[in-house]
């Protein structure tokens, strides 16, 4: 458990030093592309009153001054499957934003889907000595949550307070100078599977790039899809990616609950691929071009040009309806939407005071979708397009890009997590375990 605590605390101090420096990059490896956007920091003072910058950022101003996007290869699922392929695709993309930026950069930021993210809900408790909670008092509290006994094979990638209580007073964000006989918190912790993570990290060394921070894209994205008081009333974020579907729950600003769904757009374009015989490249054309899961009368007269040249004459001039093509790629997303539900239902989602739900990331674009989701999901549901971040060129801002917009907001101003206190390391039980948002939902 140490080991992993002081290496996010070494994360945590290259982080500071690479933002007094001024510039750090920000690095998403998805499933369908990779992107690199430069990041540079001039103190707060000098854009305090630009437009652009979200509350989250309000605390050290940014903007972005590089950016580049590249087709991901060797990444499945959202986790590294050809080591190679993948940093070559991470060269290109940093490489590209630095180019644009006019700038070196040695220090990023990554966020991954994939590997297997679980949601733990602890709470901790200490007495006060002097009757004020001062910052060892915190540290104390978090060092006495009861933490699961989430398995050898796992790390914990997030680990935030998000909630204190003294005495009888709940619902505090920062209990510090309080005074009271009693420090209680509640901490959501994300674990993951080590694997994909260390091959993520031995990654990026390999392209000569030092780890300041790594975070969960299906929290990233919450963070910049989001609206303020949907953080604070309770909402879901769902960010359909390529080859994964990423979960988050937020209430009281916080992220209280991650899942990932091991399914997204790449596996629409593959049924296309499948059902109407062509190659993927055409596949993936034609679900952009022409996509879609609700089909009206228009669609059966509207054809769409499959030619080819295979050599086979039949094989080659063919014309599938619209109609057909939704009717490939309808089950698929319904698939996943149902999956998405049953994720909410197990995390307790239907007992949070505000049920919103935002969709997000490449295949959110569907037409028609959000009508599909509301059917299925049964929530008020909206499409979620990132907030507007200072730079960011017009052509990433889309909702495909909310993991990496996300990710700067990460960068830019990081809750507290564990590993920001002086937690001291040896007094880690390992006893008792609930489920997320039904512990929330008690203790809150």
């Amino acid at each position: 458990m140490s080991d992993l605590y002081q290496t996010q605390r070494a994360m945590r101090n290259k982080r500071q030093a690479a933002i007094q420096r001024g510039v750090i990059a920000v690095l998403d490896v998805g499933s369908a592309k990779i992107a690199c956007f430069v990041l540079r920091f001039d103190g707060p003072e000098r854009f305090r009153d630009a437009e652009g910058i979200g509350s989250m950022a309000g605390q050290s101003a940014f903007r972005v001054i590089g950016a580049a996007t590249t087709r991901s290869r060797g990444v499945r699922f959202g986790e590294i499957e050809t080591m190679h392929e993948t940093e070559r695709a991470i060269r290109t993309a940093v490489q590209a934003a630095q180019k644009m930026a006019n700038v070196r950069v040695d220090h990023v930021i990554a966020c991954f889907s994939g590997a297997k993210p679980r949601s733990y809900g602890v709470t901790g408790s200490v007495e006060l000595q002097d009757g004020q909670v001062s910052e060892n008092c915190v540290a104390r509290a978090l060092a006495s949550c009861d933490l699961p006994d989430y398995g050898g094979e796992r790390e914990v990638l997030h680990a935030q307070p998000v909630n204190f209580a003294v005495d009888h007073r709940s619902g505090l964000g920062d209990p510090r100078g309080q005074a009271g006989n009693a420090l209680s918190t509640d901490l959501h912790m994300l674990t993951v599977d080590r694997t994909p993570i260390e091959n993520l990290l031995y990654c990026i060394k390999r392209c000569d790039l030092d780890v300041a921070g790594i975070a969960s894209s299906a929290y990233a994205a919450g963070i910049s899809s989001l609206v303020e008081d949907e953080q604070e009333l309770g909402a879901a974020c769902i960010d359909l990616g390529g080859g994964s579907t990423g979960i988050s729950i937020f209430i009281k600003k916080h992220m209280i609950y991650a899942d990932t769904v091991r399914m997204g757009g790449d596996h629409v374009t593959s049924d296309i691929s499948q059902g109407l015989q062509v190659p993927m490249p055409t596949a993936e054309r034609i679900k952009t071009f022409y996509g879609g899961v609700v089909a009206t009368g228009m669609d059966d007269r509207e054809m769409i040009d499959l030619s080819s040249d295979t050599g086979d004459w039949e094989h080659d001039r063919r014309t599938v309806s619209r109609a057909e093509v939704i009717g490939v790629m309808r089950p698929r997303m319904e698939e996943i939407l149902e999956e998405v539900r049953v994720r909410l239902d197990a995390a307790g989602f239907e007992h949070l005071p505000s049920q919103r739900i935002v969709l997000t990331g490449g295949a959110s674009q569907l037409p028609g979708l959000d009508g599909l989701a509301t059917k299925i999901l049964g929530q008020q549901v909206r499409l979620g397009r990132p907030l507007r971040v200072q730079g960011l060129p017009q052509s990433v801002t889309g909702p495909s890009f909310a993991a990496a917009v996300g990710t700067c907001l990460f960068a830019a101003h990081p809750q507290d997590e564990w590993w920001d206190f002086d937690v001291p390391v040896d007094s880690y039980p390992a006893r008792s375990l609930k489920r997320a948002v039904k512990w929330f939902k008690d203790n809150w």
